[in-house]
C-alpha cells in the first residue's frame, strides 16, 4: 500500500510521474512527507514550482528530511518557494516542529 489518497487520472503525464516518485521514495518518512504534498498541492504548481519539485526530488532522502526539520542548513540551490511550501504545509504546533500531514490552517 502507498499511502496515496488523490487520484492521477485528472494530472498530465509530468505530474502523475511526480505523484508517483513523491510516495516511492525509498524511506517511509519522505513518502509521507513528499507524498502527502504532492496528494495535496501537486495540480496547482506552476510549471516552474514543478521543475523545483522535481529538482528537489533528486536530492538524498535524509537531506530534505534535515533540512525540513531544520537540523541541517538548505543549500541555496533548493531553498525554493515550493521547498517552502512543503515545509509549512507540514508545520504542527510545535515552533520549527516538522509534524507530518499537519497542514497549517489558512
Amino acid at each position: 500500500m502507498t499511502g496515496m489518497q488523490r487520484s492521477s487520472s485528472d494530472l498530465d503525464i509530468r505530474r502523475r510521474k511526480a505523484l508517483f516518485r513523491s510516495w516511492h521514495r525509498g524511506i517511509r518518512e519522505m513518502d509521507l512527507v513528499l507524498g502527502q504534498f504532492a496528494d495535496a498541492r501537486i495540480a496547482e504548481l506552476s510549471d516552474e514550482e514543478l521543475d523545483d519539485y522535481e529538482q528537489l526530488m533528486e536530492a538524498p532522502d535524509r537531506d530534505i528530511f534535515s533540512w525540513l526539520t531544520g537540523e541541517a542548513e538548505t543549500p541555496g540551490n533548493f531553498d525554493t518557494a515550493v521547498f517552502r511550501q512543503i515545509r509549512e504545509f507540514h508545520v504542527g504546533e510545535t515552533p520549527g516542529g516538522l509534524s507530518v500531514g499537519a497542514e497549517k490552517a489558512k
